[in-house]
């Protein structure tokens, strides 16, 4: 997320220009604090602990810098209509997003995602399959049994249908704390991380063509946004807020 918030902030400067050469005005996206990125996968396997305890089976609330940012995407669904084809035009991928690209990369096709998230996908359901996850999950299952709560696995119990509350309730909190020390009693998570980074490192060895291709793409827009940034002095543009 955080090289997903680099390129859209170099992107931002160059539409600013754009934007200010047709007469109009660009907002750009209020940044955001480092701190405030959440670690990727960080309920891959299931509730976390910390959140889950507090939050119970949804997500914490996202922290004001993420709020802004996401209220300054949804301001430009809100945008006047000139103002849209100006910036994107008819198609939505022209105007000056597309002249701001082009000065950004060249001719480098835009940023690939599909091949990690096949993959990524892939290699969560393979692992899901093997023999010492299905044994995890049957010790789970078990343990969440004798606890008192029925669920084939934890993503069962995190999708469960009375979760959908404005906060959690007492029977999702006890849901939740059986969950989480079902996982911690049978190594969970650790047996399922083990065994999916096994199926990843197959899955690398066998689409290295791919993955190399998609990785020399994104460094060549990651390298061309911290250029435009560090002209811009914008270095470190994830500003951290102070602690004092």
């Amino acid at each position: 997320m955080a090289e997903t918030h680099l390129v859209e902030d170099a992107q931002d400067i160059l539409m600013c220009r754009c934007m200010k050469d047709r007469g109009m005005e660009w907002k750009t996206l209020p940044l955001v604090d480092a701190r405030d990125t959440e670690p990727p996968n960080l309920r891959r396997y299931g509730a976390d602990k910390v959140e889950a305890l507090r939050y119970g089976y949804r997500p914490s609330p996202d922290p004001p810098s993420v709020v802004r940012r996401s209220r300054a995407w949804d301001e430009r669904e809100a945008l006047p209509a000139e103002v849209r084809r100006a910036a994107y035009g008819p198609s939505g991928k022209g105007g000056c997003l597309k002249a701001t690209d082009r000065q950004l990369v060249g001719d480098t096709a835009p940023l690939d995602f599909h091949v990690f998230n096949q993959l990524t996908g892939t290699a969560l359901e393979t692992s899901r399959r093997a023999p010492q996850v299905r044994d995890a999950l049957r010790r789970w299952h078990t343990c969440m049994a004798k606890a008192g709560f029925d669920y084939p696995d934890p993503y069962t119990a995190a999708g469960n249908k009375r979760w959908e509350t404005s906060e959690p309730t007492s029977a999702e909190r006890a849901t939740v704390r059986a969950d989480v020390a079902c996982q911690k009693s049978t190594q969970l998570v650790k047996v399922w991380a083990a065994a999916e980074t096994r199926v990843q490192h197959r899955l690398i060895r066998q689409n290295a063509d791919r993955l190399h291709k998609a990785k020399a793409r994104k460094d060549r827009w990651l390298a061309a946004a911290r250029r435009v940034l560090k002209h811009k002095g914008r270095t470190n543009h994830q500003h951290h807020v102070s602690d004092q």
